[in-house]
């Protein structure tokens, strides 16, 4: 409107007072430089409610049928606050599944998480890729299980809590979730055992390079692993420096962190009831994207290989003998001793002769290393073991 004034709402009036003088609605259109319509609605406006009608009008919408009913937002605040690290999509299905009614988009829920500050703004960080990996997709339950310990936070009564977390890939249902005072072999056999025992044996067991279920020595093997080969289990581990490779896993210690750990717990036992509580929330209650929105409790299943009474005895069919390592991690050949881990400790391996005279020493599924001519030890993978 080209209102030849500083403030249009004194042209405004002086329009209004000297039209109500009497003066043509034409003639002072085309003196102010405005529509007809302009000035009509001028008028109209000025009748309607007084003075007042001539200041700018907000061209905002009166109504918004879209805008999210402050009851609802209530509703999702409330979620959130109750889960943290849920997010807009999350609280979406749980809320719907609860109502029985559809909520506003998840664009919208999110857009309300940001208003109140209930969500954080994430740095960008630069996308890695990844070389591909020999590791294995797993295309149901028990295909795949990783396993790993969390790093480690002080509890209120100034101990250590390392949990030790074990989950089934292609579910992602959390398996067990146990607090320890400290990484320890034997304590994480006793977890597997029981999870074992709970929900039968996985075909692949997945870790890191860490202990105790990795090592430097002969195969990379320590006697958690050793135990899984014994038990069928093949074993996986992904690349050092690249937990990329266990993203899921690594994904969900995140959120095990934020929802148990901070704060922590008093000592380990209330700390231990936390974590009992986030794997009943985790499995049974909180909606899961890459599952299109299900619970692993919806998807996991049992394995149909249950543990065993008792460890299978190794059998070596097609090797010329067998031997079994001594409490030190030694084997005795003909003329001498060798050492292979202690790690295999009174466990037998499998001995066979190749075609160009070397030997080939296995231990379950995994080959070892070879026994040359002149009864130097060649391992085949990770650090050479010492000789005695």
């Amino acid at each position: 409107m080209p209102w030849k004034a500083n403030r249009p709402v004194d042209l405004k009036i002086e329009f209004i007072t000297r039209l109500r003088r009497g003066e043509r609605m034409s003639d002072l259109c085309v003196e102010y430089g405005i529509a007809r319509k302009t000035g009509h609605k001028l008028k109209n406006r000025f009748e309607a409610l007084g003075a007042l009608g001539l200041e700018e009008q907000s061209r905002a919408p009166k109504h918004r049928p879209h805008k999210t009913p402050p009851e609802t937002e209530a509703l999702l605040l409330a979620e959130r606050r109750a889960h943290p690290t849920w997010g807009p999509k999350k609280l979406k299905e749980v809320l719907e599944r609860r109502l029985q009614r559809q909520l506003p988009a998840t664009s919208t829920i999110g857009e309300v998480l940001l208003r109140h500050g209930l969500v954080e703004k994430r740095r960008l960080r630069r996308r890695h890729h990844a070389n591909g990996t020999m590791l294995r997709p797993a295309a149901g339950p028990n295909d795949v299980w990783c396993i790993d310990y969390k790093g480690q936070f002080r509890l209120g009564d100034g101990s250590y809590c390392y949990p030790l977390t074990v989950t089934d890939q292609h579910s992602r249902y959390l398996l067990g979730c146990d607090g320890m005072s400290a990484i320890s072999d034997a304590a994480s056999r006793e977890v597997c055992e029981e999870l074992f025992r709970a929900h039968g044996l996985p075909k692949v067991m997945r870790s890191d390079n860490g202990v105790p279920f990795a090592s430097t020595g002969l195969g990379g093997l320590t006697k958690l692993s050793a135990y899984w080969l014994r038990l069928g289990i093949i074993l996986e581990r992904i690349r050092p420096a690249h937990p990329e490779e266990n993203g899921q896993h690594e994904r969900m210690h995140r959120t095990l962190k934020r929802e148990t750990a901070r704060p922590a717990r008093g000592n380990l036992l209330q700390q231990q009831e936390r974590f009992d509580a986030f794997m009943e929330e985790f499995n049974r209650e909180r909606p899961h994207e890459a599952l299109d929105m299900k619970r692993p409790a919806e998807v996991y299943l049992d394995s149909i290989r249950p543990y065993p009474a008792q460890l299978p005895e190794l059998s070596y069919p097609g090797y010329d003998d067998v031997l079994t390592v001594s409490s030190r991690g030694v084997i005795a050949l003909p003329r001498r001793q060798l050492y292979l881990a202690a790690a295999l400790a009174n466990q037998p391996v499998g001995l066979r002769e190749l075609d160009d005279g070397r030997w080939l020493v296995s231990f379950a599924t995994l080959d070892l290393g070879h026994i040359e001519r002149n009864n130097r030890f060649t391992p085949l993978s990770s650090n050479p073991p010492e000789v005695t």
